[in-house]
């Protein structure tokens, strides 16, 4: 283990080879290269994931702070805006109330639309979220650089697998991976573990998440339309079709949506009364 000491006097360990070939790599790429980094570290609840997050944004960034650690789409944006060349911004856990699958499509529309802003500042910006399958196909295949999945065995907590930039396509594209939420086909990069160890306030970080999920509970009344197109997706789910042929019809109509977002709008609508879940009828689109 490297021990790395933060601006503020902490000391924490970060494994030998993730320093080394990792956090490394990823300065020289900030600082030299002239380019962005998109990190994505995703894992199951309470696994460490939003912990390991600081950790890297605090080792590649000594300035990095709990106001570029953001927990809405609407934070981060400004962040990304406001940041200065080099900074570290880290988008954690925006994907949590996935009830809406309106608020999955707004994070994917805005990470596609602030990716120009990241490469032109040369920023590491780190997403996590519960599994990086959730993500939209350009940002996942063609802007994310690595891919760290936190997990946990029944013996040893703090666990990490790394995957590169190939070795992410091909785990997006296993139809089979998608839906199983599956990393076990692809053989990571290397693999190590990490000390739960806040780089920052633990207090004031668990402050600002509380209030942050308090003020999430103020959901904006529904778009209309999208409520319709939701509930039309519901629909032709109920009547036999699935998530493939759905997602295939709307593409041959000119709506683009991902398999997985549909996958999160049929659930809601799955078995829902006033539905006919027994038509054979499949030529609908």
């Amino acid at each position: 283990m490297v021990v790395l000491t933060t601006k503020e006097g902490k000391n924490y360990y970060v494994d030998d080879r993730l320093y080394i070939k990792f956090i490394k790599n990823v300065i020289k790429t900030i600082n030299k290269k002239d380019e962005d980094f998109v990190l994505v570290v995703d894992g199951k609840e309470r696994s460490g994931k939003s912990v390991f997050a600081m950790q890297m944004a605090k080792s590649i960034d000594p300035s990095f702070c709990l106001d570029r650690l953001c927990f809405s789409a609407d934070d981060f944006e400004e962040k990304i805006k406001n940041a200065s060349k080099g900074q570290a911004v880290v988008l954690d856990e925006a994907y949590r109330h996935l009830s809406s699958s309106g608020a999955l499509s707004e994070v994917n529309r805005l990470l596609k639309s602030l990716m120009m802003e990241m490469g032109q500042k040369n920023l590491f910006v780190i997403i996590v979220l519960p599994t990086f399958y959730l993500l939209d196909r350009y940002v996942a295949i063609w802007r994310a650089k690595a891919l760290i999945n936190i997990y946990k065995t029944k013996k040893t907590k703090g666990c990490w697998k790394l995957y590169n930039g190939k070795k992410i396509t091909r785990l997006y594209n296993n139809p089979k991976n998608r839906t199983s939420y599956n990393y076990d086909k692809v053989k990571t990069f290397f693999k190590g573990r990490f000390y739960n160890q806040y780089v920052l306030n633990e207090e004031e970080y668990r402050l600002k998440k509380e209030k942050n999920f308090k003020d999430s509970g103020k959901v904006k009344k529904p778009d209309k339309y999208m409520e319709q197109r939701d509930a039309a997706i519901g629909l032709l789910y109920n009547q036999g079709l699935t998530h493939k042929e759905i997602t295939k019809g709307l593409n041959g109509m000119g709506i683009t949506l991902s398999r997985q977002l549909i996958a999160v709008i049929a659930a809601k609508f799955k078995g829902k009364k006033g539905v006919n879940s027994n038509s054979k009828n499949k030529n609908i689109i």
